[in-house]
C-alpha cells in the first residue's frame, strides 16, 4: 500500500532524499532514481549501507536537513515515520528544511495524531510528538489515510487484535472503503506537498 503511493507520488523524481531513512526504508524497492539516505543513527545507517538501500548514504541530525545540503536540490524530499520522533517545534524546521531542498514535491508518512512508543537500546524510536491531517493540510498538504482505522492499530502500527490475519484484512479494507479519502480516522497520514519556487 505504501510502496505503491510512493511510486505513482514520485513518478518523475530523478533524484530523492530519504530523510531519516533507516536501515530498510521502502525506497529501496522503488527505481528508475538516485536516492540519497540520511540517518542521523549510525547503526541503521551501517545496516542501510550493508543492504545497499540506496545510492549514497549520510550520517546526520534530521533537524539540521535544510543545513546538510547547502548547494544540492533534490527533485523529492520524502520523511517516512520520520517527524513523529521530533518535539513539535523541530518537526516543523526538518519541514521546512526538506522543502528548501525540494524543486518538485515533499512526502511525509507518520501515524495520525500522538501514538506512544518507546526507543529500544538508543535507536531513536520514541514518539516525542503527534500530528494530524488538519495542521499538515494547514500548511499546504494533500492527505490519504493510510493503515485503516486508527483504533485496530497501536505501537509500531501493529495490527491489536487476534486473530491477527483477520484484523489485517479488516484494516486493509476499511482503508480502500474509507479511511485512504478520511484521514482523520486513519492510523496513518500519507501527506504529499508540490513545491512551487
Amino acid at each position: 500500500m505504501l510502496i505503491g503511493e510512493l511510486r505513482s507520488t514520485l513518478t518523475g523524481c530523478k533524484t530523492v532524499l530519504d530523510v531519516g531513512c533507516g536501515s530498510a526504508s521502502p525506497l529501496r524497492f522503488l527505481s528508475g532514481m538516485h536516492l540519497t539516505g540520511l540517518d542521523g543513527y549510525a547503526r541503521a545507517l551501517d545496516e542501510a549501507r550493508e543492504r545497499g538501500t540506496h545510492d549514497e548514504y549520510v550520517l546526520s541530525d534530521v533537524k539540521k536537513v535544510g543545513e546538510v545540503f547547502p548547494t544540492r536540490r533534490f527533485d523529492a524530499c520524502v520523511a517516512l515515520d520520520v517527524i513523529e520522533h521530533l518535539e513539535k517545534e523541530d518537526g516543523w524546521r526538518m519541514l521546512e528544511g526538506m522543502q528548501k531542498l525540494a524543486t518538485l514535491r515533499v512526502v511525509i508518512f507518520t501515524p495520525n495524531g500522538f501514538m506512544p512508543q518507546k526507543s529500544k537500546d538508543g535507536d531513536l524510536q520514541e514518539h516525542l510528538s503527534g500530528w494530524t491531517a488538519d495542521e499538515m493540510r494547514s500548511r499546504g498538504y494533500r492527505i490519504l489515510g493510510m493503515y485503516g482505522p486508527k483504533c485496530i492499530r497501536g505501537e509500531y502500527a501493529n495490527v491489536k487484535y487476534r486473530p491477527r490475519a483477520l484484523w489485517v484484512l479488516i484494516s486493509m479494507s476499511c482503508h480502500y472503503l474509507h479511511t485512504r479519502t478520511h484521514p482523520e480516522k486513519a492510523a496513518a497520514i500519507y501527506c504529499v506537498k508540490d513545491v512551487t519556487k
